[in-house]
């Protein structure tokens, strides 16, 4: 049996070594923190309790709780790329590999679902950018799953409609205690949608 990474927060990773180590421990704790428990549901006195700061070095790495929420849905944006162009190719690269890769997530216990959808549920009305911000996350796994496609005419429609498939496994594995039926289900529209059709374009 082949060992395979499973993502998970606290894989997540600060990757320019300029960055302060006081701005590191609050961006990973309010990254933990958001996903797990939401963000209306976690102040920012808990996040400077958690990270181990004071608030005056809170307050000069983020002027407000709105910024860190922009800092962290870039940060969750930038490591799950990473890990989800990477799932892919340790999958074998082709649309195939969409349910095994998703699998590595939607199995972990810590699975919360994704942090953009669920942020937009909580902020959207009172921070409308981060609706933008799920758009470019969105538009970005878009063009990953892209990739996995033959380029034809009808990729990008064939790759947004397995990404709105990869949303609905999402969803159901967040509210399913069980992931394997969405994964199942992402499987079988994987198959319907990308199989070549014989004697046509």
């Amino acid at each position: 049996m082949v060992d395979r990474p499973v993502y998970h927060p606290a894989m997540a990773k600060i990757e320019d070594p300029s960055t302060p180590a006081a701005r590191v421990r609050i961006l990973l704790t309010a990254h933990d923190l958001f996903y797990r428990h939401g963000i209306r549901a976690t102040g920012v006195d808990r996040v400077i309790a958690e990270s181990g700061v004071a608030k005056l070095t809170f307050y000069r790495h983020f002027s407000s709780k709105n910024d860190l929420v922009r800092a962290f849905l870039d940060h969750r944006h930038r490591n799950w790329m990473a890990w989800f162009t990477a799932a892919l190719a340790r999958h074998g690269g082709d649309a195939r590999a969409l349910a095994p890769a998703l699998a590595e997530w939607l199995r972990n216990p810590d699975f919360r679902g994704c942090a953009f959808i669920n942020t937009v549920g909580e902020l959207a009305g009172d921070l409308p950018e981060v609706t933008d911000l799920a758009q470019r996350h969105k538009a970005d796994m878009t063009a990953a799953i892209a990739t996995l496609l033959p380029d034809t005419k009808d990729r990008p429609a064939l790759a947004d409609a397995l990404a709105v498939a990869v949303d609905g496994a999402i969803i159901r594995a967040q509210y399913d205690p069980d992931p394997e039926a969405a994964l199942a289900a992402l499987a079988r529209i994987v198959e319907a949608l990308a199989k070549p059709r014989s004697g046509r374009e």
